[in-house]
């Protein structure tokens, strides 16, 4: 079989990639792989860089261009075939990578390294790498008896399979559901924009009417505008309660059972490697030294944003109360009389931004501001092979013309794409022996598609998010470090790694900005200096509540590997709930079932690291407050945070690069004045 996951590529051949292809390419790979590292580990030899170090990434490199288009694919274009081989994939990946972790004459040809003399000899990143790899066998039970490491390589392999499972039973529950509307009254409140996608929506199935969906742009246009209250219940039901015991679609896809196994394979993998829990395990690659210095800081920052929260709750009850008569106030009345409260208290609703913000302007607006901070030229090349026609692909080249990365974008919801937004990695920088090897990121959001012969409009904290994802994807990017351990994303701690990206969110409120990136799309008109002023005065509308939401998230997640007791199960809403009592100043209703659909620390890699977004907003918001000191697009600040953050990958200790860039750590102080809290 001609396999294209086996053949050399600059960039993946994503049309000729079949489910088919999956499962041989990652056997021979990995077979392969044993054998080439049996036989460098055989050499009677005093190993160096060159000889071990070099050719293990070599290694790697190779596996992960074969594996990176199918891992993306089944997120972005998933089918029963193809999410069938990646699922057979993964116990093999997982095994084959705590085997590598527990070769004790690897990990001894690695300490023989950093004993020699030509370690004092070594760049920093190369001493960076391997030190962290020294780490990483230590993390992989290196050092555990053999009955041990065996059963940590049992619990690897069933905690991806778990995790997977945990992805695959989200999106299915959360695409078996819809809602087919005939009634137009039923519509009352919902913008045309909405209305019109869901008429695609329902054309596209061969029906007449409207068809709403789970998908996160249909359902947030019914929770936010719909005037019907019964139709709004029913889609928050849905929504709150997908993969779960309750609601429409159960129990068919239900987490419960894995929740709980995920939680005590983490706990039990902890306990081989001589942690108390999870929560300390997690934060050997992080920032933060101790799980007590986590929870004071979410309990500190929720502390001082209690009150502003509980104002917030108290005017928006007090509004739907007075205004229109509403009272209790329950969960799927939230967005729909906050958005009617931010239009009384500001004249301003999301509608009335969308059409400043067709998805074009904002794009060449957003590279506009990259090139004027970093100087990048940033240009979309065609013919380029992709997994969708949705799909766009630029290359960004800097000021002496050199090519310094290259990135697909995907920017709209659809069936059988996972929800959210991502920055992933295609391909890593390295240095070859005759070359660079250029970095390659995938972009992914889940946008309102284009409707009829209208642009994609954006909302603007659809704007924030695309920013967002640019500013990880321009920290794997523009990478000078030459090894791959320590490139891009690779070795940075992972409560450091929002740092770019939440940075880069701040430019979506200022002015010089705006004027880049908005430009209404039937006049080009930029953003109004009246709508400017209104969007600026409503920037911390309803702050606090959005603050305790995500320390609630955060400490919740942190505390459930924390506290996690064999004896007693990982007691999650418990938990959850006593974390509610303390932070959260409105209660959701009992049968909602958040967690089960809270991907981020069951499926992704933020588990007893949600916390991470809230720690590196602290930097980040310090970050840009040395740019609104300077002026925003000053030249010399921007390439400092270049030079001194986005270049240097993970070659260093986050807070040393933090240090470089500000001159100082970091002060809490910026955040809460960014959020309207005082400090």
């Amino acid at each position: 079989m001609n396999n294209p996951l086996l053949e050399d590529h600059s960039l993946p051949p994503f049309s000729r990639i079949r489910a088919e292809h999956v499962l041989p390419a990652i056997r021979q790979l990995l077979d392969e792989n044993r054998t080439a590292i049996a036989s460098l580990l055989a050499a009677d030899r005093v190993h160096d860089w060159d000889s071990l170090v070099r050719p293990l990434e070599d290694f790697d490199d190779r596996l992960n261009k074969a594996w990176s288009p199918v891992s993306h694919m089944n997120a972005v274009v998933n089918s029963d075939a193809l999410r069938e081989a990646y699922n057979a994939c993964l116990p093999l990946l997982s095994e084959y990578a705590t085997e590598i972790g527990q070769n004790r004459q690897l990990f001894e040809a690695y300490l023989q390294l950093t004993q020699s003399a030509e370690f004092g000899r070594l760049s920093s990143a190369q001493k960076k790498i391997i030190e962290n790899a020294l780490r990483d066998f230590r993390l992989s039970g290196v050092a555990l008896e053999e009955a041990e490491k065996a059963r940590f390589k049992e619990i690897a392999q069933d905690l991806s399979t778990s995790c997977s499972q945990f992805s695959d039973n989200l999106l299915d529950a959360t695409q078996a559901w819809d809602k087919h509307i005939e009634d137009e009254s039923l519509l009352s409140g919902i913008p045309e924009s909405d209305r019109a996608l869901a008429r695609q929506s329902a054309q596209s199935k061969g029906k007449t009417g409207w068809l709403f969906t789970l998908e996160f742009p249909s359902y947030i246009a019914v929770m936010t505008y719909a005037d019907n209250r019964d139709l709004r219940r029913e889609f928050y039901v849905a929504y709150s309660t997908r993969a779960s015991d309750q609601g429409p679609t159960a129990p068919q896809w239900d987490n419960s059972e894995l929740m709980e196994k995920i939680l005590a394979l983490r706990h039990e993998e902890a306990r081989l490697l001589g942690y108390q829990n999870y929560a300390e395990l997690s934060l050997v690659c992080k920032m933060a030294q101790t799980p007590g210095q986590v929870v004071g800081f979410l309990k500190d920052l929720a502390a001082r944003a209690r009150p502003v929260a509980e104002d917030d709750l108290h005017e928006l009850r007090r509004f739907a109360r007075e205004h229109h008569g509403l009272e209790p106030l329950e969960a799927w009345d939230m967005s729909y009389y906050s958005e009617k409260l931010r239009q009384h208290k500001y004249a301003l609703s999301q509608e009335e931004l969308r059409p400043y913000f067709p998805v074009a302007r904002v794009l060449t607006g957003l590279f506009a501001v990259v090139e004027r901070l970093y100087g990048l030229d940033i240009r979309e090349r065609s013919g380029v092979d992709t997994w969708h026609p949705d799909v766009k692909f630029f290359e960004i080249h800097d000021r002496s013309g050199e090519l310094r990365g290259a990135f697909y974008i995907d920017l709209y919801a659809r069936p059988n794409k996972r929800g959210g937004a991502w920055m992933d990695e295609c391909i890593a920088r390295r240095r070859l022996p005759d070359q660079v090897q250029k970095p390659v990121a995938y972009l992914t959001c889940n946008f309102t598609p284009p409707v009829g012969d209208d642009p994609a409009l954006l909302r603007h904290d659809e704007v924030l998010t695309l920013f967002h994802e640019f500013g990880h994807g321009l920290h794997h990017l523009l990478t000078r470090v030459d090894y791959l351990g320590v490139s891009g994303i690779h070795g940075v701690e992972w409560d450091a790694v929002e740092l770019p990206s939440q940075f880069m969110e701040n430019f979506c409120w200022e002015h010089e900005a705006l004027a880049l990136i908005s430009g209404h799309y039937r006049t080009g008109e930029t953003l109004p200096d009246e709508l400017f002023a209104k969007m600026i005065a409503a920037k911390n509308f309803q702050a606090g509540m959005q603050i305790e939401r995500q320390l609630e998230f955060s400490l919740f997640d942190f505390l459930i590997h924390l506290e996690y007791d064999p004896s007693k199960g990982g007691r999650i809403y418990e938990i959850l709930d006593r974390v509610r009592k303390e932070v959260a100043v409105f209660i959701p209703p009992a049968f909602n079932r958040f967690a089960h659909s809270f991907s981020h620390i069951f499926s992704g890699g933020y588990a007893a690291g949600y916390y991470s977004y809230k720690w590196a907003e602290v930097l980040s918001s310090d970050a840009f407050s040395r740019f609104q000191e300077n002026g925003v697009f000053d030249p010399e600040t921007g390439h400092s945070f270049l030079v001194n953050i986005l270049e240097k990958g993970g070659s260093q200790p986050a807070m040393e690069l933090f240090v470089a860039f500000r001159g100082r750590e970091p002060k809490i102080d910026a955040l809460l004045r960014h959020n309207g809290i005082a400090a």
